[in-house]
């Protein structure tokens, strides 16, 4: 099994960045954990700011992995280019939140991207990913 891992804009920051709302892990880390639980499943890692990079990995990968686990980070709350995107390509996509996006200001509480994906895990920590990558398993 395949899995991609895509995280958006400001992500590349997690284990620095608002440690009390993202909590002190670094992506890599976390990754590296995941990888060693998970020897079965080749899982790969992308992260960018920019928008249209996260498209352009939407649709590379998107016709030949089992599941991709998309943290569009703010782009969730604005992009219907990413949502667009999500709808074109066949693999599943699981959206994970690291916080709970409707317990925080009012425009996180619309994920623009979420209706095209297979599923939302919000407010799980970055566990959330873990999570995602188990109901992939599950559900290949």
């Amino acid at each position: 099994m395949k899995v991609q891992i895509i995280n958006g804009p400001n992500l590349n920051l997690l284990g620095v960045r608002e440690p009390s709302i993202y909590g002190n892990t670094s992506i890599e880390d976390y990754i590296k954990e995941l990888k060693n639980i998970y020897t079965i499943v080749e899982i790969d890692y992308f992260q960018s700011n920019v928008e249209g990079e996260i498209i352009n990995k939407l649709h590379e990968v998107g016709f030949s992995y089992d599941g991709i686990i998309l943290n569009a980070g703010g782009y969730t709350h604005t992009s219907v280019a990413i949502a667009d995107a999500i709808a074109a390509i066949k693999t599943p996509v699981v959206e994970v939140h690291i916080s709970n996006i409707y317990a925080r200001e009012e425009y996180r509480h619309i994920s623009l991207t979420g209706k095209n994906c297979k599923g939302v895990l919000t407010g799980f920590g970055i566990n959330g990913y873990r999570l995602a990558l188990e109901s992939l398993l599950i559900n290949s």
